[in-house]
């Protein structure tokens, strides 16, 4: 089975990201699909990871003190679920996530959450090159628009979709939640 061993990987879902600080976004159901996802992999019993950025500073959306750091509801980690925090872009780096799945023989990882050119996309980089066979689920991740460094903007759809492209068949394959919960079920 192509996802025996395996765990799913819940990224930065936090209240944080509706701020209307961050402008338009691309995927408004990706947390529809990462809960679709989560009760599926919830019924085979499998793995799940949530993952939380922390801010040390207390202006941030993602300090602790502010409602932003919180996870959103639909897709709460349940009791006995592992929840890493993280400071840094990576969920690799300065967390026990390696540890925890090459001390579980975990070789596959499904990863959704937000943002798909930020923590997603390190996230994504880094477990492809530590080894793992990693899938990255397109409708369970969003973008929002972003400037370039001559203030050029682009929209959320492009900075999302070309995300996507410098990902797929080099650090992960690109699936949507259709397809991957149909690959589940075969």
């Amino acid at each position: 089975m192509e996802f025996q061993n395996s765990a799913l990987i819940i990224v930065d879902v936090q209240k944080a990201f509706d701020n209307e600080k961050w402008g338009k976004r691309n995927n408004v159901n990706a947390e529809e699909n990462i809960s679709r996802i989560l009760k599926k992999w919830r019924k085979m019993k499998w793995p799940v990871i949530f993952i939380q950025h922390k801010s040390d500073n207390p202006n941030s959306l993602f300090h602790p003190m502010n409602k932003g750091f919180a996870i959103k509801d639909i897709v709460r980690p349940l009791s006995g679920e592992v929840f890493i925090t993280k400071k840094v872009n990576s969920c690799f780096i300065g967390t026990n996530l390696e540890n925890y799945l090459r001390d579980h023989e975990i070789g596959t990882v499904v990863i959704t959450g937000l943002t798909t050119p930020h923590c997603v996309s390190t996230t994504t980089r880094m477990s492809g090159n530590l080894g793992f066979k990693t899938y990255l689920i397109s409708d369970a991740t969003a973008a929002f628009g972003l400037k370039d460094q001559n203030g050029k903007y682009y929209d959320p759809e492009t900075i999302h979709h070309v995300s996507l492209a410098t990902l797929h068949e080099e650090f992960a394959t690109i699936l949507t939640t259709d397809q991957l919960i149909n690959k589940l079920e075969e």
